[in-house]
Formats: structure tokens, C-alpha cells, sequence
């Protein structure tokens, strides 16, 4: 059930607003693996989340979990802890997303969402989320898991953490276009103003002419800042439409050996990687 109406506001201007207190509550919310930072900032303002069952309204706000209580939607938190000087146990899912399946963890209309195409034990055993988002129409790789530090540091702008992606685009782009998507072009945000957009590096994979549907561009395009349907908003900037984006790799995670709607666990290999690209070290939260 959702946190009573009733509950009063609890605003970080007294001992919230502490940062000696402890960690930042959307990260506390990561850590436990109730959704990344970006998801648990939108479920504080959403009023979903109490502390010490006051519904907290402004951020930053600061917790102690040895000592606050912490709920979301009036179920209680719990960090993973270290046990016997081992780290907290994650689990991490790579999914080839097919089209028409949202990267959400739920939907009110209903549709399929990725957790639908993951053993229904793996999604009971860890809370899992997924790590940045692709749109209906795209396809590719998917990264699922409850580590919310690191699903932090792979989408944050900040870490640089580049993602891959194969573009097949219905017309020719031409080198001119090409130039332009890498200087940037200014796009509108919701409720932010425009934005500048650039795609850090773009190869060219090649140009065709088919006889029944035209020319036809494919592009091998780096991103390590992502906004909402950029590569479909900016090449419509130029007059052209994407006919099919698939995402290939995330950092040193590349999409192999699986077909659409397959997932697979990570290896502590791959696991390894993605922390050393993401500058972080195994165990140390």
C-alpha cells in the first residue's frame, strides 16, 4: 500500500539535513536495491518515502540506517551489509531486449516490462532494475541488477561511462550530417530549456541504396551522455528517421551470443570490468 496521506512531512531542515548523519537517502535507496538514484529521487518527490514515518519532501536529506527507519511505500528498507569482511552479494543479468518492451520494472497499462522475460526466481531473490533505459522501439543490451552504487556510477555523466550503439537510418547522411551530430545540436528538455546534444563518436559502418525502400545509413555511434530518445531526436533534427537502434555495449559489456528476449548471468569477469570502468573497487561500499 502506498504511504498514508496522513503522514506528516518531514523536512531535511532539522537532523535530515545533517550530512554528518550518514548517506544521502536516495543513495540509501540504491544501496538497497529499490531502484537507482535517478528512480529513488523521483520516488521521494512522488511522496513514497518516509523516515521514521514522516514523508520527506525536500532533498538533500541524510539517514542513518543503524538507526532511522526507512520506508517506501510503507514497506522498510534494508542495506545490503558486508558479512565476515566479504562484500554484500549482487546479482547482475544481462538482457537482450527485444522491441515492444519497456525498460520499466512495472507498467499501469500493463504492458511487458524487462523483468517479464527474467526467471521469476532471480526477480524474487534480488530486487532488480535496470541500469539506464531504452525506448519501446529500441532493442539491445540491457544491464539488470540491485547494485545501486554501481548502477549510479554507469549512468551518471560524470563517470563518463561510454555506451554503444548500432544506428540503421532510413536516408543518406551525409559526412556534413555527420559533423554536425558530433558538434551538437540543441535540443528541448521538459521543463529544463534546450540542451545542447552530441554524439561523442560516430563511425561510419556504410551507406546502400535499396530498390524498393531507398538509401539507407548505418552508423556506429558513442554516447556518454545520454538524454531521453537523443540519437531518434537528433537525427530527426536533420531530416532523417531512425529505422532501427540497437545498443551493443555498455562500457566493456558487449552483447554477444544472445537472441532477443535472452538474458544470461554476468561473470565475475565481466562484473570485474564494469567496476573498473565505472572507477570503483569490488567491496567497497
Amino acid at each position: 500500500a502506498r504511504t498514508p496521506r496522513s503522514a506528516p512531512p518531514a523536512k531535511p531542515r532539522g537532523e535530515l539535513a545533517d550530512r554528518e548523519r550518514g548517506i544521502r537517502l536516495n543513495k540509501a535507496l540504491a544501496n538497497a536495491g529499490v531502484a537507482s538514484r535517478r528512480e529513488a529521487d523521483e520516488l521521494i518527490a512522488a511522496g513514497r518515502v518516509t523516515v521514521n514515518g514522516k514523508r520527506v519532501i525536500e532533498m538533500p536529506a541524510w539517514v542513518d540506517l543503524a538507526t532511522d527507519r526507512v520506508e517506501v511505500d510503507g514497506r522498510r528498507i534494508h542495506t545490503p551489509r558486508a558479512t565476515g569482511g566479504k562484500p554484500a552479494r549482487f546479482t547482475y543479468i544481462l538482457l537482450h531486449k527485444p522491441k515492444r518492451v519497456i525498460t520499466t520494472t512495472s507498467d499501469p497499462q500493463g504492458r511487458q516490462n524487462v523483468l517479464d522475460l527474467i526467471d521469476p526466481a532471480q526477480v524474487r531473490a534480488a530486487r532488480l532494475f535496470p541500469v539506464g533505459r531504452l525506448d519501446a522501439e529500441s532493442v539491445g543490451l540491457i544491464l539488470l541488477t540491485d547494485d545501486g552504487e554501481l548502477t549510479n556510477h554507469l549512468t551518471h555523466p560524470r563517470y563518463e561511462v561510454p555506451k554503444h550503439y548500432r544506428v540503421s537510418i532510413r536516408g543518406h547522411v551525409s559526412d556534413q550530417d555527420i559533423e554536425s551530430l558530433q558538434k551538437g545540436l540543441i535540443l528541448a528538455t521538459r521543463g529544463k530549456g534546450p540542451k545542447k546534444a552530441g554524439m561523442e563518436k560516430i563511425k561510419m559502418l556504410g551507406r546502400r541504396r535499396d530498390a524498393k525502400h531507398g538509401d539507407r545509413t548505418t552508423l556506429l555511434v558513442t554516447l556518454r551522455e545520454g538524454q531521453n530518445r537523443e540519437i531518434r531526436r537528433m537525427v530527426a533534427r536533420l531530416g532523417h528517421k531512425v529505422r532501427q537502434l540497437e545498443r551493443i555495449a555498455l562500457g566493456p559489456l558487449k552483447l554477444t551470443g544472445l537472441a532477443p528476449g535472452q538474458w544470461r548471468p554476468l561473470t565475475g569477469a565481466e562484473v570485474g570490468a564494469l567496476y573498473k570502468a565505472a572507477g570503483l573497487k569490488r567491496g567497497e561500499k
